[in-house]
């Protein structure tokens, strides 16, 4: 498969940032995003696998996608010192390598603000998802100040050509409320690491599920 997504000067950045990240408080998000989560689990756009030391004793099987390569290749090494296994596989976020219904959870971590189409990336969430299975979400969002979701929005003009693909000013929680998803859970904070990466700052974490009907 030709890969679909190639950043590799910010596939290298981004592996060391949310190495250095894990000490600043992201360990603790995504312990708390993967908190009771078991069963069968898809991962769309695992990155560097920052994400697999996390997984409970709970979970019996995660297949991971990552289309970018050099990323794809840190999963990888990331899958073998997982305490659960971890399959990694090439795919997009709108076209999962995973059957129908599949999955007891999927799992999106900083990866929504960076996908060519949101709405397109839930629907897949929606079909590899068993009824009743979860969405648990821990992204960065539009910030609820008019002011600072303005600010973004002026960034975001140039943001995503130095952050490959990221948008800081998207309104990811309300995408998956109109994306056929019930929110359950939700918990709005600040991540601060820097006057950098200060419109990315607003975080969400969160658990939806799929609306009856």
């Amino acid at each position: 498969m030709v890969d679909t997504v190639h950043h590799p000067l910010f596939a290298r950045f981004y592996t060391v940032l949310a190495r250095l990240a894990e000490s600043a408080g992201t360990a603790e998000h995504r312990q708390e995003l993967l908190s009771g989560v078991e069963g069968r689990i898809v991962e769309v756009g695992s990155g560097a696998g920052t994400n697999f030391v996390h997984y409970p004793a709970t979970v019996a099987e995660v297949i991971a996608v990552e289309p970018e390569s050099y990323l794809r290749d840190r999963s990888r090494a990331a899958a073998l010192h997982a305490p659960v296994p971890v399959t990694v596989m090439d795919g997009s976020a709108d076209a999962l390598p995973v059957e129908d219904g599949w999955a007891d959870a999927v799992v999106f971590s900083l990866v929504l603000c960076s996908v060519t189409d949101p709405a397109a990336a839930l629907a897949e969430a929606r079909r590899v998802l068993r009824p009743g299975g979860a969405l648990r979400f821990y992204e960065h969002v539009r910030a609820g100040s008019p002011r600072r979701a303005r600010l973004q929005d002026r960034v975001d003009r140039v943001w995503p050509y130095c952050a490959g693909g990221c948008h800081c000013n998207r309104d990811t929680p309300r995408t998956i409320e109109a994306s056929g998803f019930d929110i359950e859970h939700i918990r709005r904070f600040d991540l601060r690491l820097g006057w950098v990466v200060a419109p990315v700052a607003p975080h969400a974490i969160g658990t939806a599920v799929l609306r009856a009907g």
